[in-house]
């Protein structure tokens, strides 16, 4: 199996990056640094508990320090990440049908919506996932190409396309079937079920139940001239369509699954989003009764 644990900011910028910058404030006792050594020391004490309970179980463990780092999981039978969702989004990309055990290591000081385990309840969970008898649910990704090339088809929260400069105006065309528009505007979220609850809720769209196989659009902060209407603003992109993208900036940018995976999208590119037939195995979670779209 597969042990991926998220690298702290402590870690990051302190212990292996020497940023006397950093130290200093930790050691000023500064509000901008003042969770660090907590969250980490809550991290460790976590990710301990794991190692022991899976050296326990005789389980054979690969360690992987860094969610956004690549590895194979070929002849894994399990990915366990220890952290939270960002964690668990950045090892994801790399897992096809392998079952996830995601284990919020600090649910304090981070967020762990996609983690059923944290440090209370892991050596029940992790024995469970190792004996096959852990059940879970299967969650859409989306499949992104550019220019017909594929980019990925293992998103599981959302795209955000816009400007590469967050001042700047996005600019593009959209097709979804027969419907053809040109905007302006911050950019536009995509994404399916799982992500609804995040960026595409707060920019106002809508959750979705786990289970769905509809992708959603919401365009961020549009601007829409007097008599103007449009209809590719906040929709479902439904299962088996495809929203097409093209660019009319020079300077555009597409991030996947937060700030970390990045495609430069120039002129005239067209980028394509649809569900993904490649979903994620998330154990521990159920499906849960949410708003139905």
């Amino acid at each position: 199996m597969i042990l991926v644990a998220k690298r702290s900011s402590y870690r990051r910028y302190v212990q292996e990056g020497r940023d006397r910058h950093a130290y200093a404030l930790i050691k000023a006792g500064h509000a901008s640094v003042k969770s660090w050594v907590p969250a980490h020391r809550e991290h460790m004490r976590t990710l301990e508990q794991v190692e022991r309970v899976l050296e326990s179980a005789g389980a054979s463990v690969v360690i992987r320090h860094g969610a956004y780092n690549q590895f194979e999981t070929k002849g894994a039978a399990l990915v366990v990440t220890v952290g939270g969702d960002g964690t668990l989004l950045g090892a994801s990309h790399n897992v096809g049908s392998t079952p996830v055990l995601g284990i919020n290591s600090d649910a304090r000081h981070s967020v762990g919506f996609f983690c059923a385990g944290h440090r209370e309840n892991a050596e029940r969970l992790l024995s469970r996932a190792l004996d096959g008898t852990l059940h879970g649910v299967a969650l859409t990704r989306m499949r992104v190409t550019a220019n017909g090339n594929l980019v990925s088809q293992r998103v599981l929260n959302e795209a955000l396309f816009s400007h590469l400069s967050p001042a700047a105006t996005s600019r593009y065309l959209l097709r979804l079937g027969r419907i053809h528009e040109e905007h302006r505007s911050s950019g536009f979220w995509i994404g399916p079920a799982a992500g609804s609850t995040a960026a595409q809720r707060s920019a106002g769209g809508k959750i979705l139940p786990f289970g769905s196989r509809k992708l959603q659009l919401v365009v961020r902060e549009p601007y829409v001239p007097v008599g103007m209407r449009y209809r590719l603003l906040r929709i479902f992109v439904p299962e088996g369509a495809k929203l097409v993208a093209v660019s009319k900036m020079v300077d555009g940018c597409l991030f996947l699954d937060g700030p970390y995976q990045r495609l430069t999208v120039q002129l005239a590119d067209q980028i394509s989003f649809e569900a993904s037939d490649e979903p994620l195995n998330l154990l521990g979670l159920r499906r849960r009764q949410r708003k139905r779209d």
